[in-house]
């Protein structure tokens, strides 16, 4: 298993990080139990949770996925071993601290709801999973620009984060679901208050949404602001599971409404050409998908996700797929077919 460094920390978080937001919802405590002993088998040491877990959020679950890893930690005496990330609850869901934004008085709460339901003292990297501002994110499309404190708010979020580090009870913080003027506002405020600097970045990132390479990439790169890409199947999408319009009885897209950003015409089109070319290539079509993540300069970890251990395995060994110069040139060309259908 490849190791990263995260940001500029000096942390080393393996390539392929366990995601776990079906925990508690899709997968029992005994199935998160093996997913986890199996991941730190395969030398995966770096999980990544959310206050808000499991998805979808619903008051009655909501914190469980914590729940999971904090046993898990209690019965393995595995902490050491695993840099854990975690996030606050950006505004919106009213069962976490009634939908408000985050502001210093709802980043500690939250924080410390983390540590009890986790069972530790610390957190490696503490991400803010969403951000305050109305911008594009969660699919959305068409910029609408807000009466929100924008910088202001950025800036006490940075400023509550450094108490956590000065404390010790966080090694990194992080964002999620950001665009490019919020990573040059948080890395300016860092510079311009000594304030301290983001790590990572974790968006959506698949072959049906590459839109983080417009703008992001170059960024992620040039700052040393890593890449954490979630959704890299695109909900299971470019597994071939959905394919011709099938419906698994356990898959999230046949469970869960919500779960359409993958599933249009134009992203449904995308889909089949990949399944196609890995047919053709003599590939598994889901760890092509997850190769070709692997494989980007400014990724830092790709977060995996699986209901069963026959996927999690597969997920895995896309670590040691390298793809060809033609599979990856063909690639290229579907996508300048179908560039984002699904951002």
């Amino acid at each position: 298993m490849k190791m990263h460094e995260l940001g500029r920390t000096g942390i080393s978080v393996s390539e392929i990080c366990l995601g776990t937001m079906t925990w508690g919802e899709q997968n029992t405590q005994d199935e998160a139990f093996e997913q986890m002993d199996y991941a730190v088998s395969q030398g995966i040491n770096f999980f990544d949770t959310a206050e808000m877990y499991p998805v979808p959020p619903v008051p009655e679950s909501q914190g469980r996925t914590e729940q999971y890893i904090g046993e898990w930690f209690r019965q393995s005496a595995r902490r050491k071993d695993i840099v854990l990330a975690s996030k606050a609850t950006g505004p919106g869901h009213i069962h976490v601290r009634d939908g408000k934004p985050l502001d210093r008085a709802a980043i500690l709460s939250a924080f410390e709801g983390s540590l009890t339901r986790l069972q530790t003292d610390y957190i490696d990297l503490y991400q803010i999973h969403w951000p305050n501002r109305a911008t594009n994110f969660f699919g959305k499309l068409g910029y609408e620009h807000g009466s929100d404190g924008g910088e202001a708010e950025i800036h006490e979020i940075l400023e509550t984060l450094a108490e956590l580090l000065s404390s010790g009870q966080i090694k990194a913080i992080g964002i999620s679901n950001e665009t490019p003027w919020g990573v040059m506002s948080y890395l300016r405020l860092a510079e311009q208050y000594g304030l301290p600097r983001i790590a990572s970045i974790q968006n959506p990132y698949n072959l049906l949404n590459r839109s983080f390479e417009i703008g992001l990439a170059e960024m992620a790169i040039r700052e040393q602001v890593g890449l954490l890409a979630y959704s890299p199947l695109a909900f299971g999408m470019l597994s071939g599971k959905y394919r011709h319009g099938a419906r698994p009885a356990d898959g999230r897209i046949t469970l869960f409404e919500r779960f359409k950003r993958y599933t249009n015409p134009q992203a449904e089109a995308a889909t089949e050409a990949y399944l196609q070319l890995a047919e053709k290539s003599g590939l598994n079509a889901t760890q092509m998908a997850l190769a070709f993540i692997n494989q980007q300069p400014f990724m830092t970890s790709n977060i995996i996700g699986a209901t069963t251990m026959a996927q999690l395995k597969e997920n895995i060994v896309s670590a040691e797929l390298s793809l060809s110069s033609d599979i990856n040139a063909e690639i290229a060309q579907i996508h300048q077919r179908y560039s984002n259908p699904a951002p």
